[in-house]
């Protein structure tokens, strides 16, 4: 079957785009509309229409829908499935200015741009002719059309295509993954009410270069994971005309900041491929008002990449890295009034200060032994009550289960407690383990060889931007996710995460997107040739190679 589609890749693409849907709006259900719209007008929707629907996020405030498009090839009989998946949600257009109007409208945008003050490198791209410009179109509205455009064309001739697809276009990627989360539940219904073999996960999700000069384009087999280690710092208070009487926590902060933050020694090595490192996130004190006393408690957490590392070693880790900068921040302050008596004239004393760590977990065995079945109604009652307020958001819950914990405490000298803060993203590292990721890796490789292009195409392990690929699978070692959910406050009440749907899931995912530049900036573009006419190629032939269609 031949794949000439980009015109219509090119026509869905500009039409997503032009309904704007920035993320926790409502165009976003507008968005959702939009992509349904499109797939009533194909004629297998028209005769299956119970293939078609709307999922919903539940309980969500804005009421917005992710829509799911099941196709079923009509050659044998066979129950095997690629799910694919893109978002319809973009970040916001505050950052066009005085081109917000045209910031959803690619061509009248592309031309505009050519009378503004832009960088050398988007000019040159624009006197290419080869891009087009516009809020989502990138990030990822070309994603999406590729994989409509493809369904449309396998539509017309089911007779000749054995297996099925099935296409989540999901809303709200760019905040809390609500579309997402929402579809899991649903796959595993349908998997299990019609015997499905689910054989991958692919994503067409944005690609860009690298590094500056990459000519590289990539297609990614596995992607990164996130995690949010946090740290509430608990002080010694003092006025400050007494300074060394007490332990900033923002100095015990500061270190741990220090030790942490983008220290590469925390990256994940996998087959030569390297994550990220940590890198903060949030950090201040906690002290709500001012005074000429110094703060108690502080707090900050960092976004911690992983390729790897499960979420009991990172715990692990970070725990271990705060001790040792608490102690580094107890021997600094030691040194100074070492000094400071010295100068002073006065006599020296080592302060009584010692460096404390804990999980979660640890603070709240140690407060249940002291306060028994009190402690646990109490933060039930705590917790139900910030539940009936809709202004805290995750990261606040979390800390403010902490802060109400250790409250409880009767032990008031410093400590520091490491916790996780919502969300969590697994990595997921594809290596050929077992016989979905062998047909996967095989899938890709025939696909990519079978590709004639002039783009040098190049695979790597791990999709590096976070996403919502992640959802396809989930570690699968109990202790793994009990560790993750018992120093995760608010897991199962502020934050959901369907673990046992992704542990059922436990797909291999890809991604193979339009190539562009500057997701996320004003000056957000595609590359029409990649992004049109080669990346649909790969999508094709990676699904039909995943179900053992010939073409």
């Amino acid at each position: 079957m031949e794949l000439e589609i980009w015109k219509r890749i090119e026509e869905i693409a500009i039409s997503l785009t032009e309904q704007l849907s920035v993320v926790e709006t409502r165009g976003e259900i507008d968005s959702s509309n939009k992509v349904h719209e499109i797939f009533s007008q194909m004629d297998y929707y028209k005769e299956n229409p119970n293939d078609l629907k709307f999922v919903e996020v539940p309980n969500d405030p804005w009421n917005r829908k992710s829509v799911m498009a099941i196709l079923r090839g009509k050659k044998g009989d066979s129950k095997k499935t690629v799910i694919m998946i893109g978002h319809t949600d973009t970040v916001g257009i505050s950052d066009y200015g005085n081109l917000k109007e045209y910031a959803n409208k690619p061509y009248e945008l592309t031309e505009l741009f050519k009378q503004v003050n832009v960088s050398e490198e988007v000019k040159k791209d624009l006197d290419s002719g080869e891009y087009l410009f516009g809020r989502g179109l990138f990030d990822m509205k070309t994603g999406d059309a590729i994989i409509m455009a493809i369904m449309e064309k396998i539509s017309e001739s089911l007779e000749e295509f054995e297996g099925n697809l099935i296409f989540c276009a999901v809303c709200d990627e760019e905040g809390n993954s609500g579309g997402m989360l929402s579809c899991i539940p649903e796959l595993i219904k349908i998997k299990e009410e019609e015997g499905l073999e689910y054989l991958a996960l692919l994503d067409t999700d944005y690609m860009t270069s690298e590094y500056e000069g990459d000519e590289n384009k990539y297609v990614y087999i596995g992607t990164v994971g996130k995690l949010m280690p946090s740290f509430y710092i608990v002080g010694k208070e003092t006025h400050v005309g007494e300074a060394f009487k007490g332990i900033d926590p923002n100095s015990i902060s500061s270190e741990i900041l220090r030790t942490i933050n983008l220290n590469v020694d925390f990256c994940d090595k996998v087959e030569g491929e390297v994550s990220l490192p940590p890198i903060s996130l949030k950090q201040r004190d906690l002290k709500p008002e001012y005074s000429a006393q110094t703060a108690k408690t502080a707090t900050l957490f960092f976004n911690y990449s992983t390729h790897c590392s499960t979420p009991d070693e990172v715990l692990l880790k970070m725990k271990n890295a705060a001790d040792g900068a608490f102690q580094n921040a107890i021997d600094n302050l030691n040194n100074q009034y070492k000094r400071f008596t010295h100068m002073s004239k006065r006599e020296y004393k080592e302060l009584p200060f010692k460096s404390r760590v804990l999980t979660y977990t640890e603070l709240y065995d140690k407060v249940i032994e002291e306060m028994g079945e009190k402690a646990k109604k109490h933060m039930e009652i705590f917790e139900q009550k910030m539940l009936n307020d809709s202004s805290i958001d995750q990261r606040n819950f979390s800390l403010k289960m902490v802060e109400e914990l250790h409250s409880l405490w009767s032990d008031k000298d410093p400590v520091v407690i490491v916790y996780f803060t919502p969300p969590y993203y697994p990595h997921i590292y594809v290596e050929g383990k077992n016989e979905k990721e062998k047909n996967l890796l095989e899938a890709v490789e025939k696909a990519v060889d079978d590709t004639k292009t002039k783009y040098k195409i190049v695979y790597k392990k791990f999709f590096p931007y976070i996403s919502d690929l992640s959802y396809g699978s989930a570690p699968q070692d109990s202790k793994i996710i009990s560790e993750l959910k018992n120093n995760m406050p608010g897991f199962g009440s502020k934050y959901y995460l369907p673990l046992e749907d992704m542990q059922k899931l436990d797909l291999p995912v890809l991604d193979i997107g339009s190539f562009g530049k500057d997701a996320h900036k004003f000056t957000e573009r595609i590359e029409k040739e990649y992004s049109f006419k080669v990346a649909p190629i790969l999508v094709y032939k990676t699904i039909t190679n995943l179900l053992k269609n010939k073409f």
